[in-house]
């Protein structure tokens, strides 16, 4: 197998800021609870006439400038997107479409906010295997669109974003290890319950508002800070290494006592957790890769770094991967 490896990021928010003091117009909440309970401050909002795929656009522009590559050298594309334009087509082949990649395959994942671990682990297969040189992972939301203003408990969490990475072959480093995981037994502990063959939409579905994020916060909580200790010490084990080999983990960003307590559980160095939801909330799919991208371009993470990104998400879904930076200052 030939070793993959990430050897371009870019990222994408949206301009409109939304902030907690804004939410307190909306609903019954405050800025002091909203931060105590999820260490969200700001969110970002997408502009309406834009879609999840215009977010991805920007990111993937950046990511493949960043690479130096060009559109045309890309040969596959996967998009990870809990808010995709629409059921089908697919993102992925909109977002080849609106940048030229003529010579794209391109297929979208849905693993909710483990998306884009499992995205990258894909895209690492096929290059492995040699079948692709050059591949687009894209994770891109437009949450707001899917979020429900009128619920308290949901609407603080969500926000706007797309992040993008470039995987080819590297002679050193790379992804060193990956793990995947699903428990379809708790898919109704979060889920956009209509628009599917199960609910098809109609007025009933309208009117009761199934057709936004519903989520039971609590059984996500516990389920998160578990999966999150084990995915990362599943991951570094995978690559014979331990958790205090890895310089830096990229967590999901979704809650700062979800993190705070995981990172506790591994006993590793809080300063070495890059934490950005404060400024972005839960951009779902999108939160690793833009952490990710703004870790680099802050000089936070040096090429030779190991860095664990891991996930949790509606399915359930959970996944790590342990890399080696191979992007130069």
């Amino acid at each position: 197998m030939k070793k993959a490896g990430i050897i371009g990021i870019g990222s994408y928010v949206p301009d409109k800021v939304l902030s907690n003091f804004d939410l307190e117009k909306m609903v019954d909440t405050s800025d002091e609870w909203i931060k105590t309970r999820t260490g969200i401050s700001f969110r970002r909002i997408g502009p309406e006439n834009a879609c999840t795929s215009d977010l991805g656009v920007e990111a993937a522009k950046r990511a493949l400038e960043n690479a130096k590559l060009s559109p045309e050298d890309v040969d596959l594309i996967i998009v990870a997107s809990a808010s995709p334009d629409m059921i089908f087509p697919s993102t992925a082949c909109i977002i080849q479409s609106k940048i030229g990649a003529v010579n794209a395959a391109a297929f979208d994942i849905q693993a909710g906010c483990t998306g884009f671990v499992y995205a990258l682990t894909s895209a690492v297969q096929f290059i492995g295997t040699g079948l692709y040189k050059n591949i687009l992972v894209i994770g891109a939301e437009m949450l707001s669109r899917i979020t429900d203003w009128k619920d308290r408990n949901t609407c603080v969490l969500f926000g706007d974003g797309a992040g993008a990475a470039v995987v080819s072959e590297v002679e050193e480093g790379g992804i060193l290890s990956s793990v995947l995981g699903a428990d379809g037994t708790g898919a109704d502990l979060l889920a956009l319950p209509a628009g599917g063959s199960k609910e098809p939409a109609n007025p009933d579905t309208i009117t009761n508002r199934r057709h936004y994020i519903n989520m039971n916060g609590n059984e996500v909580f516990k389920f998160a800070v578990r999966i999150l200790e084990e995915a990362a010490r599943k991951a570094a084990e995978k690559a014979n290494l331990t958790i205090e080999d890895v310089d830096f983990i990229i967590p999901h960003q979704a809650n700062i006592r979800i993190i705070d307590a995981a990172i506790k559980r591994l006993k590793f160095p809080r300063e070495q957790v890059v934490v950005n939801l404060d400024k972005y909330g839960n951009m779902s799919s999108a939160s690793i890769p833009v952490a990710l991208d703004e870790a680099y371009r802050d000089k936070k993470i040096k090429k030779g770094d190991k860095l664990i990104l891991v996930g949790f998400g509606a399915g359930l879904t959970w996944g790590a991967n342990l890399l080696e930076w191979n992007l130069e200052d």
